[in-house]
This record gives C-alpha cells, structure tokens and sequence, in this order.
C-alpha cells in the first residue's frame, strides 16, 4: 500500500526542541506514518528541498466560535500555519443560549471582541441552544483547521440566570444548573471552563459581563466540577485594572488552582497602564511560586506587542469628535475629497486639542478605538513593515513641521491602507521576550476572530519565527517551533499533535526559515453582509496540511476540509 501524502528532501525540525535533520516524511489515512529515506510511492508528493517540515502551530486563545460558522479556511488564523486552535476563550462564547438571547449575545461579542452583529446575524445558521447542540455542528461544519472550545462562564450564566446574571450572586440552584452543565460540556469534549474578571469586558450596555458578577465561591464551584471529573483545563480573563486589583485576583486565582487541581490559563502582560501596575516581572515569581505550591499554572502571552490598530479604513482615534464624525459617515472617496480641503484639515486639526486627556484607566484594544483619548503621538507608529521599526507620528510630525494630526491624514490620503499602531501593552520588546523565555508561560495569545478592525494578533506564530529568530537571534528556529506546537499541545493535552512522529496526525507546515514572515495588513470588507475586517497573511509558508491534507498552497487555498472537532480529555465515547 502506497503513502497518500511524502514531504521529501526537507529539513524536519520536529517540534521537540532537539536539532534539526534532513528527512521524508510519510503521512497514511491522516496520520504520520513514516520518517526517514523514504522510498514508498505516494498519491501526491511534495519536494520540501530547503524548507523546514515542522508540526502545524497550534493556537490555544482565539474567539472563532462564530466565524467558524462561515469561514470554512480558518483565516486569518490558517495563513500563519496555524492548525489548530482553542476558541471559547474569557468567558464569552456562543452556547449555551435561547433563541431569544441570539441577538443579545451577538451584541455582546461585538461590544467586547468587535466581532460584527451583523456578520454574525448574516452568517450563522443558529440552530443550536445547548453546548453539545454546538460542539455537534462544529464537527459538522466544513473546516480547513482543528477546533477545540471551552464552556464560556459569561454565556452559562445568562443560560441559567437570564437578566439576573448580570446584576446578583447566583443562588443554589443556579449553581448546580450551571455545575450540571460544565460536567455535560467536560463530557462531551469541551476543552475546559472560561471566564473574565477583567474590567475591559462589558456588555453593549457599558457594564460588567455576566462572569464579572459571579462570586470567586461560584468559580470554586464549577472548577471543581471539572476536578470531580479529572478533566478540563480552566482558562480566564485576568483583572489587570491596577497593581493591586491584579495582586488579588492572581492570589484568589492560586487559591482556586491549588484546590481544584486543574490546569489554570491567564495572560500574562507587561503595562504602563493601570492603577499603579505591578512590574511585569511580578506575574512570572507568581507563576514560580504557585508550582511550588501544587498549581498548574500557565501565563499565556503573546510575541509582540497587543496594539490598537487605526486606518482610514477602519477606526481613527479622532473619529469620536463632532466634526470628524460628519466626515467619517461617509463613503471614503469622499471622505478623501473633505480630507484634502485645507480648511477642512484645519477645523479637523483644531478639534483634537478638546480630546478627553490620558488617563490611568486600563484601556484593551476595544475602548482604545471607540472611546479614545488624545493621542501620545511618540505611542503611535507609522507602519510600514513588520520588523517592529516603524518612526512614529511624533518623529515624522518634527520631521515635516507639521502637525501629527496633519501628517496621519496626509499619510491616509497617500495610501487608503496605511495602518497606524498604538501599543498598549507589552511596549518594550525586551519584558515580552522575558515572558516569552519564562518556562511557565505559553506562546498562545492571538485572540483570532475577535477585535477584527482593532487589533491584529493572529500572526504571532509568524512574527515569532521572523522577528524573534531570525531578526533578533533570540530563539533557535527549534525552540520558536516548540514553543508554538509541543508546549501547547502539551498543556491541552492533544496528545496526538505537536510533534513530527510517526502515529500523530499530520497536521504540518512547511515553510522557508529565511522569508517566513507576516505580511502587511489590510481592511477588506470579506465578512457575511460586507463587514470590515483586518486582514494579514504571511509569507514564505509553501504548504499547510491539516490531518493529511494540504490545506493551502503557497498562502492559497485548495478548497480541501479535513479539519475536525477536538474534543477534551474528559470526552465520554458517543
């Protein structure tokens, strides 16, 4: 019997961290099943000569549960070799939900995660109301990668509690509903529980979402549900607001991990913003100190900054002022012919002095675009590559003489998708590489699907492989490919994806070590019903293949759909 699949004559770096070797690799009905000098006949044979062969990435913090619904690819995720990915996260998540709550709970995606109603109105075909009724058409929906999802917190409480979850403690019977339904999900292959304690997660109407509510003796409760059952990873949303917010809640945070005995994920950042933040450094002692207390404990942190993306495309910071406002409704050509008005420009420039001042409230990517505060222009860059070396607005604004605001719209008028970045965390590249080489922390924190115009962090596999490897030397290729595959699978327990073995899946990418990198971004309108998203592929990557299949060829894609539905540890066979 001959292969389906042979990557022949590429540089296999495995996924483990150990040294590289030249190789084939043979993949049968899905899997690995050879590695080595091949000599086998294969359906379909790909020659890999001077590219690496490494596991497909996996992606543990995404929000696709809706667009899974209508992208078959996976994007923009799939395009950065990503075959895998964990949705569900922070608390916020599709099912379970009534009927009549599907439109509520698609407002509170797009309040949070900017994930528009109308895409998700358009473009889902809502027929489920329970958790297993979701994950059933996840597995049969077409998809390019593998999906994993979480119970989110914030969508059981509004199941089991309706309106009141979003103002009072839950009483007994709502916690053993909700204990009831986190031991149904566990059962049925949910990937763990997720929650949120974190202030930049509200609903349309400006207030805490439902797992903000919850008493920390709720979490206790149906954490511990999952340590009844051996099974299920928890992962939340930390309250970041200030040093001493987040000195709390990461203390009640170990309380829970120690009892429980379950896997415990948050995201570790580095912040200037915030009440008196806490030196970033504080959460890696923290994450030391819970091993040695009994936790499993995992920091999830992204590979570069987190930034709040403006174009003229998308959001501007000034987009909130009056007359800017009248400009910003209408369609962009002739927004452009306003723009290019002198006097225009000039009442335009005028009205930033009366922006609201910077404050030391901890804004995310969704307030820092809709409700903004006057820009620190020496925060806000200029991109025009993807190496972290862009000038920024006060560079340029001292270069030319002119006003920064003068400057971002001369720029715009230049180029409709010129893209400005305001970091907001992890502003200096030297505590994200701290956090990146801490063992106890996961390269996993693109939130893909969510913040679609602004934030763009679902190429974060890519920028690892370019900027920290081969830009800054900072990382073995072999170790940049562990970190984003083995490690993870590790902590979801996919114990059958992460390495290039013989009797794991074949999910693989194969790409050149020597151009592998994101590409510039863009504003396209690709969503159900025209919305407007960011779009960022990549580079260098010659082939995805997902459960034996390539998925995409040279960043196209082939149509193909073998991605499946994971399902946890604690699954029950059906």
């Amino acid at each position: 019997m001959g292969l389906d699949l042979l990557i022949r004559n590429g540089t296999v770096v495995d996924g483990s961290g150990a040294a590289r070797f030249r190789g084939d690799v043979g993949v049968k009905n899905g899997s690995i099943v050879e590695i080595g000098r091949i000599r086998a006949v294969a359906e379909r044979t790909i020659d890999a000569e001077g590219l690496i062969v490494a596991p497909g990435f996996i992606d543990g913090h995404t929000h696709m549960d809706a667009q899974v619904a209508w992208d078959r690819m996976g994007s923009c995720s799939c395009w950065h070799g990503v075959t895998t990915v964990i949705m569900g996260n922070c608390g916020f998540a599709l099912a379970p939900c009534t009927p009549q709550e599907r439109e509520w709970f698609a407002r509170c995606l797009t309040a949070v995660e900017d994930i528009p109603t109308e895409a998700m109105m358009a473009g889902i075909d809502w027929t489920w109301e329970t958790f297993p009724e979701y994950l059933a058409t996840v597995d049969r929906l077409p998809k390019a990668i593998n999906y994993g999802a979480y119970i989110g917190h914030s969508a059981l409480r509004m199941y089991v509690m309706g309106k009141r979850a979003l103002s009072e403690p839950a009483t007994e019977d709502d916690l053993t509903r909700m204990a009831a339904a986190v031991r149904e999900a566990i059962r049925v292959g949910a990937m763990g529980f997720s929650s949120s304690r974190a202030t930049t997660h509200v609903t349309p109407d400006d207030t805490p979402v439902a797992s903000r509510i919850a008493a920390w003796s709720e979490v206790d409760r149906l954490v511990g549900t999952m340590a009844e059952l051996n099974a299920g990873v928890f992962q939340v949303g930390p309250d970041t607001s200030g040093g001493e917010a987040q000195r709390k809640f990461l203390a009640r945070l170990k309380q829970v991990a120690v009892e429980t005995g379950r896997p415990v994920m948050f995201g570790t950042i580095s912040s200037r913003q915030g009440d008196r933040p806490n030196p970033w450094t504080y959460q890696l002692d923290y994450l030391d100190d819970c091993a040695a207390a009994g936790a499993r404990m995992w920091g999830q942190t992204t590979t570069r900054s987190i930034n709040a993306i403006f174009s003229l495309k998308s959001y501007l910071p000034f987009d909130v002022l009056p007359a800017w406002r009248q400009i910003r409704r209408l369609p962009l050509a002739e927004q452009k012919q306003r723009l290019a008005d002198p006097a225009t420009r000039r009442q335009l420039v005028a009205e930033e002095a009366g922006m609201k001042p910077r404050d030391n409230v901890f804004q995310g990517g969704g307030a820092a675009t809709t409700d903004p505060r006057k820009p620190d222009y020496g925060n806000l860059y200029v991109m025009k590559g993807v190496d972290w070396n862009d000038p920024t607005v006060a560079q340029l604004s001292a270069q030319l003489r002119r006003h920064p605001v003068e400057v971002m719209i001369a720029l715009g008028l230049e180029n409709d998708n010129q893209v400005f970045v305001q970091p907001l965390v992890n502003e200096d590249p030297e505590h994200v590489l701290g956090m990146l080489r801490h063992p106890r922390t996961l390269a996993t924190f693109s939130d893909s699907g969510a913040h679609v115009c602004q934030e763009m962090g679902s190429s974060l596999q890519t920028h690892l492989l370019s900027y920290w490897v081969r830009v800054r030397q900072a990382f073995t290729l072999e170790e940049a490919v562990r970190k984003l595959t083995f490690d993870n699978a590790s902590a979801w327990e996919l114990n059958d994806r992460g390495l290039v073995r013989a009797g794991y899946r074949a999910d693989l990418v194969v790409f050149d070590e020597k151009r592998v990198r994101p590409a510039m971004p863009t504003v396209e309108t690709d969503l159900p019903g025209g919305a407007r998203r960011l779009v960022q592929k990549a580079e260098g990557i010659a082939a995805t293949i997902v459960n034996g299949q390539v998925t995409l060829e040279q960043g196209e894609t082939t149509g193909r759909t073998p991605g499946v539905l994971l399902r946890g540890p604690g699954a029950r066979p059906a």
